[in-house]
């Protein structure tokens, strides 16, 4: 379950690592330095009241699909191995 409030959305530190496949530990630390890029996204038309989060390292992205109520819908990892992931993998709205 996400948390969801004014603020925005909050996940838990283990869901992005195990995602991520990082250390619970360092995914604040990731996240300020900008090593974790983060990004959110509201459905429309027949995707409205759900949200799109993006969580992406040089080599993996961890993306959520959650429900007005912070239910998880779908989730699914692009992992590129040793190599970097492209660009445009990382950007708002790519596949």
């Amino acid at each position: 379950m996400i948390e969801i409030d004014n603020d925005g959305f909050t996940v838990a530190a283990e869901v992005i690592a195990d995602g991520l496949r990082l250390a619970p530990g360092d995914i604040q630390a990731l996240l300020k330095s900008g090593a974790i890029l983060s990004a959110t996204e509201a459905g429309v038309d027949d995707d409205l009241g759900t949200f799109r989060l993006t969580f992406s390292t040089r080599h993996r992205r961890l993306r959520l699909v959650v429900d007005a109520l912070g239910g998880v819908l779908s989730s699914s990892v692009l992992d590129f191995g040793e190599q970097p992931l492209p660009p445009a993998t990382r950007r708002p709205g790519a596949i």
